[in-house]
């Protein structure tokens, strides 16, 4: 799925304007046997110290019951030059805000990359109602809208950037991505130009993941775990490219999973600017079973 939104970069290095492409409970008097999923995410032993030791298969990651992922792009009020299909994918303000309370409200708890990672490797304990927020492209209204509300519920985020935008007009700068980090705000990463990862051969490698990686390792002082694909597309030949060059999990879209590479296929949805709360909830429920 492809769409066009108001152009927010042009590079007269690169001349292109970027097409931004994405991407229920027992009662408490049904407690979990010895063993079973509690609430379908920690066992009903698990503790700190109870951690399974051995890394879990890609059969054993399949059968842990997903979280919910929730990702977003822009975070502004529509223009009369967006696109039907662009308003997808661009949430008005007052949308967003009520998204975020129905969250709240609704006792979701956001988790970031490395809680989700060492749940689906490791059975660490996760809330009763978790959730991840993440944040494609690296898009400044992320960090002065979304970021503000998050903070009101004292709600953190995973923000993927492509790094070819990062301190250009419309995209945040090095020194905003070093606060969402100082936060306690993950940061991963989206490529260098959001090019197609199935594309990928030679130098591309290099190009689309080394540098984008370096680079935000040296703005935020840590290194760069977590990778989003550019339009959720990915292929078997990424897989090896990203696990060699330090990436840990990696992130799709909401086609399905792939039950050899569970890891590197978590499953996201789009947040929707026409959705109101009570269908992103729906849409959540829905999603993630």
């Amino acid at each position: 799925m492809c769409y066009t939104i108001r152009p927010v970069l042009k590079s007269p290095l690169l001349g292109l304007i970027f097409l931004i492409v994405s991407c229920s409970q027992p009662p408490a008097s049904q407690k979990s046997k010895p063993g079973e999923l509690e609430y379908g995410y920690a066992t009903a032993s698990s503790s700190a110290d109870t951690l399974q030791k051995k890394p879990a298969n890609a059969a054993q990651i399949m059968a842990r019951k997903e979280v919910p992922v929730l990702c977003y792009h822009q975070i502004r009020n529509w223009t009369a030059s967006d696109s039907k299909s662009a308003k997808d994918y661009i949430v008005p303000v007052s949308t967003f805000k009520a998204q975020i309370k129905m969250l709240a409200d609704s006792g979701y708890q956001p988790i970031l990359p490395d809680e989700l990672y060492e749940y689906l490797v490791y059975g660490k304990t996760l809330p009763e109602k978790p959730v991840m927020i993440t944040f494609d492209d690296g898009v400044d209204d992320q960090y002065t809208i979304a970021n503000k509300e998050l903070k009101k519920y004292g709600f953190k985020a995973a923000y993927f950037i492509m790094t070819v935008a990062t301190g250009r007009p419309n995209f945040m700068t090095s020194e905003q991505i070093r606060h969402l980090q100082e936060e306690g705000n993950s940061i991963g990463h989206h490529t260098w130009d959001h090019q197609n990862v199935k594309k990928y051969s030679g130098k591309d490698w290099e190009i689309q993941i080394e540098r984008p990686a370096a680079k935000l390792a040296e703005i935020t002082g840590k290194p760069v775990d977590y990778f989003a694909y550019p339009f959720g597309l990915w292929n078997g030949q990424a897989i090896p490219e990203l696990k060699k060059r330090g990436i840990k999990a990696a992130y799709i879209l909401s086609t399905s999973r792939d039950s050899e590479y569970p890891l590197y296929t978590i499953r996201r949805i789009i947040a929707s600017g026409y959705w109101s709360p009570k269908t992103l909830h729906s849409s959540m429920v829905n999603s993630f079973k």
